[in-house]
This record gives C-alpha cells, structure tokens and sequence, in this order.
C-alpha cells in the first residue's frame, strides 16, 4: 500500500501547483461516475429538493447572493450557523453522507446546488454557500442537461489527499431541463 500510495503522490505531483495535467484522469472519472455515482445521483430526493430550493431562490439579485454567501462564510465555525444549518441538516444532506460513508473513502464529499449555484445539499460544510461563479457550476448547469466537467486532480488541505471532482448537471426526468449541478470529490487513488 506504502508503495502504491508513493505512485500515486509522484505520479500527481507536478510542478509547484501540485495538480495532474487537466485531462490526465478523464476517462477514469468518467468511468467512476458511471459505476459509484449515477446509480444513486439522480434520486427523487435529490431532485425534488433541489426543484423546491429553485422555488424559493429563483428571486434573488446578485446581491441577495453575495449577502447569503457572506452570511455562510462568516457562520462558519460558530455555534450559531442558521443558513449552514439549513443546508447541512436536511434529509437530502443526511443522504450524502450515508453515501460518502458507503464509499469507504473513495468520494470525501458532495455538494447539490440549485438552478443559481447556491448550496441544496452538501455532506459537509463547503467554503462557501455561492457555486456560481465557478466551473462546477459553469461548465455544467450552464452548459446543458448532459455537460459534465471534471475537475484537476489536486491535493485537498481539508482532506490531506489528491482529489478530483466530478461535476454534472441534474435535469427534470420528464422535461429533460437542467434543474441544478452536483459535484463529488472524488479520491485521486480511485483513478489508479
């Protein structure tokens, strides 16, 4: 395993940036998704909690966003976090985690976000409440119902260990429009 694991770190490792080359692990994120995520991904659960967030955000100004996203950072941390809180300890939420669980370290988290980018349901407590503004979301809700985007393989501080993500949009099963994005962080030694 020791050595397995020295492959993996060499084989990541490049330059000063600490990420694979984009593209480098493509195929096997691809393949990852369709055996460990699909399955599970597009439950009725998931999807009609984020239809009913897009309910209740589709509203909001930029700078609604930006006050909502400013609230999450700054509750982070804090015995008091209404809005994580809300995100965090929702059934949907609980389901995340009994599938990061059941993934025994091979996906480390999961974030569901809405027609806006903003957080439906995560398995833990991400940065920041607002995915809009990046590639996640962009590269996948904003492209079209099959987009998908994977993300570089780069070394996680929070997790100590190479990860990629796996981002695709969520579609409404009987219009085939896109409802949402989700994005699984995925164990860079799953792809070896």
């Amino acid at each position: 395993m020791l050595i397995l694991r020295t492959a993996v770190l060499a084989l990541l490792w490049v330059g000063d940036c600490g990420a694979a080359l984009a593209g480098d692990f493509d195929d096997q994120m691809k393949a990852f998704y369709q055996d460990s995520i699909l399955p599970w991904a597009r439950s009725q659960q998931i999807l009609d909690a984020v239809a009913a967030q897009n309910l209740q955000t589709a509203d909001l100004t930029q700078d609604d966003i930006d006050r909502l996203d400013k609230q999450w950072v700054g509750e982070i941390g804090t015995v008091s976090a209404p809005l994580i809180d809300s995100v965090t300890r929702s059934p949907v939420s609980d389901m995340l985690r009994a599938q990061v669980m059941a993934m025994k370290g091979a996906v480390t988290e999961i974030i569901v976000m809405d027609a806006r980018g903003l957080n439906v349901a995560t398995s833990s407590v991400p940065s920041d409440y607002w995915q809009g503004d990046e590639a996640k979301y962009q590269e996948t809700y904003g492209v079209g119902p099959d987009a998908m985007n994977f993300g570089e393989v780069e070394f996680d501080d929070s997790f100590l260990k190479y990860q990629g993500q796996i981002s695709f949009t969520l579609v409404d099963p009987e219009t085939g429009t896109p409802i949402g994005a989700m994005t699984v962080a995925v164990d860079a030694e799953e792809f070896l």
